[in-house]
């Protein structure tokens, strides 16, 4: 079982009068992130940054006349540290998947290509915004709640599709020399999803069946170790491709299986509509699934690499 983190509980106690003030003081807990332990009892991650705020707020409800008392928690009794968790995770989580709404409208928004220039200065408008208010968002979610990915997906997959296209031509890549990445270690940022999975399970069965693969965030990525499916990598989203497609590529793979296989993990990762493959919902929502069953990325890999060796296996050959 987890161990609850240390929290911050303010007790707050307001006069019926001037009922501005309980206004107030609910706007404020509600920036703050704070979540209701009980009726005017409020909790906080235990944080010299947290702390402040509670002490700015009791300050101001008690100068107003009302009762505030903050304390420090080490262990609520009848709440298991899921049960803390879930606490924080469930607000955030119902403004990440309203937040998710808003994002994939703006997306389908960016297909119309005959959008007028009002429309596309609009959508730059709602983006600016959709920005603003995934970062607010994000500066009260103290525990990574689980929708807080999907909302992170999109975002990227509207600045690929935003990003403007190269004005030079590109030379096609090189070829992958194989016999330099034979035994080596691969890393992508945590919680892998589908291009993330998709391209470890093409890895250790096309290009190095010994790859070990490394879960970190982009400025912690070990340098003996190739980066793949992350921000600058040479091995990541290259054009209108996702990861996967960018490794079949660059290794050269001539297999009409991976070809449709990659046509499926690029509607399940982009959702743009270029393929729309109807088994590519079903394949999002079951490493979905795997994701939240397990906090341990190796254990959600395991599976997920033996999920698209199924599918490679029944994929047809027919392009």
């Amino acid at each position: 079982m987890n161990q609850q983190p240390p929290l911050l509980l303010l007790l707050v106690g307001v006069p019926p009068t001037p009922s501005s003030l309980r206004v107030r003081v609910w706007r404020r807990l509600r920036a703050l992130g704070a979540v209701a332990l009980k009726r005017s009892a409020y909790l906080l991650p235990d944080t010299p940054e947290r702390y402040e705020d509670f002490q700015w707020l009791a300050q101001e409800v008690q100068r107003e006349g009302g009762e505030a008392s903050l304390v420090r928690v080490q262990q609520i009794e009848n709440l298991t540290p899921d049960d803390v968790l879930r606490l924080f995770h469930e607000p955030r989580d119902r403004e990440y998947r309203q937040l998710a709404v808003r994002y994939r409208k703006a997306l389908q928004g960016l297909d119309r290509k005959s959008a007028a220039a009002s429309a596309r200065a609009r959508a730059r408008d709602e983006l600016a915004r959709l920005a603003k208010d995934h970062q607010r968002i994000r500066d009260v979610d103290f525990f990574d709640a689980p929708s807080g990915a999907e909302v992170r997906r999109l975002e990227e997959t509207i600045a690929m599709r935003t990003r403007r296209p190269e004005t030079v031509r590109r030379e096609e890549p090189p070829a992958l020399d194989l016999t330099k990445l034979q035994g080596r270690r691969w890393v992508t940022r945590p919680r892998p999803h589908i291009d993330r999975i998709a391209s470890a399970w093409l890895i250790k069965r096309f290009i190095d069946a010994q790859a070990e693969f490394v879960f970190a965030p982009p400025a912690e990525f070990p340098e003996d170790a190739i980066p793949f499916d992350a921000p600058g990598a040479e091995l990541s989203h290259q054009g209108e491709d996702c990861t996967f497609e960018t490794l079949v590529k660059r290794a050269r793979l001539r297999d009409r299986r991976l070809a449709r296989l990659g046509e499926v993990v690029h509607e399940a990762d982009l959702r743009d509509g270029k393929y729309p493959h109807e088994e590519a919902r079903g394949i999002d929502v079951a490493i979905r699934a795997l994701l939240a069953a397990s906090p341990d990325d190796h254990q959600v890999l395991a599976h997920g690499l033996a999920l698209f060796e199924g599918l490679y296996a029944t994929t047809s050959r027919k392009a």
